[in-house]
């Protein structure tokens, strides 16, 4: 009897899981589509959207022009900081300028750099022409709905909110190489934020999209404090929730505009988000591979006593597996994707368990064409 029940002792962890994320994304999504006060009046607050720059993007001008078609009453600036006046994108930002006189667009070019971390050296050298005392970073590949702002800044109504964070997805995909990172998002990434924000509540920012209050900014030292790690976005919302402040995360998805890519560079930078969430909170990303499906499946089938056992395990898995998936998709996150990419969802397990795995086996890591060394704690050392 106990080798009967082997294999499905193997795929409970991971299934249990997947219904407790499916409970918690329940929970989250009815609860923040609840009517209320400042819901229906979006507060007038200042807005400094601080976008640092490097480099073309998929659709950039449409990805920058979305952050001016705001149904917002507030003032709002749009900065850009970045380190080369060479830079292909800045006759983007020029464009924009020119197409948008009304709007209150600023551009910073300035080659200093700070730390390791040359995106948040182009933060710190934009951050003195900041004019309001919200603060919203945003990557360059970040396109926004027209009631992003107003969704954002009723989180600032109450006064312990020092930062706001917000999902994000990918709703288009060029090939099977960006799918298998898109479908991370709908099938690994949220479920994770809601089961954490359920379970203990938010202690880390996602670095699509981060607004912060000015006062909790500088209570962590401002952006000179995040200059020496990769996981900036983890980082600032860390630092803000060790601060005392207290993190919101906003049902107001952001789209991430992916550019098709080689299944190599996906590979590289799956493995990169590892190692730094590795480091960055080693009890907890150890812990997590006892959720991960595809050891789970491998397990099943090496402890199953017959291929019939091992086949019902696996079906229990990923039948509970497959319909969550589809669930956040279609009617939480709403990115489309699935169930068309849903043949891909083992391939993206593998992925992921691999990743994890290889995470533990080295630490260094290669971003925008730079190789670094991940010491304990996240910090960044270049590598010459």
């Amino acid at each position: 009897m106990l080798r009967e029940l082997l294999p499905f002792i193997a795929v409970l962890p991971a299934t249990a899981y997947s219904l407790i994320s499916l409970a918690c994304g329940q929970r989250y999504f009815r609860k923040d589509l609840q009517p209320s006060a400042f819901n229906l009046q979006p507060s007038p607050l200042g807005v400094t959207i601080l976008k640092p720059v490097k480099g073309m993007d998929a659709g950039s001008y449409d990805n920058f022009a979305s952050f001016c078609c705001q149904e917002y009453s507030g003032p709002v600036q749009l900065l850009f900081a970045a380190a080369s006046s060479d830079d292909p994108v800045i006759p983007v930002i020029m464009q924009l300028m020119r197409s948008l006189p009304d709007m209150d667009i600023q551009l910073a070019v300035n080659p200093a750099i700070h730390g390791p971390n040359y995106k948040v050296s182009n933060l710190i050298n934009a951050f003195p022409a900041a004019k309001y005392d919200i603060i919203i970073v945003c990557d360059s590949d970040i396109r926004v709905s027209p009631d992003y702002l107003a969704s954002v800044t009723r989180h600032f109504d109450d006064p312990t909110v020092g930062l706001v964070t917000s999902l994000y997805r990918t709703s288009n995909v060029h090939g099977i190489a960006t799918a298998l990172e898109a479908t991370g998002f709908t099938s690994e990434m949220i479920p994770n934020v809601m089961v954490a924000l359920q379970l203990e509540g938010l202690s880390f920012a996602l670095g699509a999209s981060m607004a912060v209050r000015r006062e909790a900014l500088a209570s962590i030292g401002g952006f000179d404090s995040l200059v020496d790690y990769l996981a900036d976005d983890y980082q600032l919302g860390n630092q803000v929730h060790a601060a005392g402040w207290r993190i919101a995360l906003d049902s107001c998805f952001v789209e991430s505009m992916m550019k098709a890519e080689s299944l190599r560079s996906v590979l590289s930078r799956q493995l990169r988000w590892a190692r730094t969430m590795r480091v960055s909170r080693p009890g907890g990303y150890l812990a997590s591979g006892i959720t991960l499906p595809f050891p789970a499946l491998v397990l099943a089938a090496l402890l199953a006593p017959s291929a019939g056992t091992a086949l019902l395990a696996i079906i229990l898995l990923y039948g509970v597996r497959l319909t969550v998936a589809c669930i956040f998709s279609r009617t939480f996150v709403g990115d489309r994707l699935l169930p068309g990419w849903l043949w891909l969802l083992l391939f993206r397990d593998m992925l992921a368990f691999f990743s994890w795995a290889l995470s533990f086996l080295g630490n260094r890591v290669e971003w925008r064409g730079i190789r670094f060394r991940l010491k304990p704690g996240g910090k960044l050392e270049e590598l010459v």
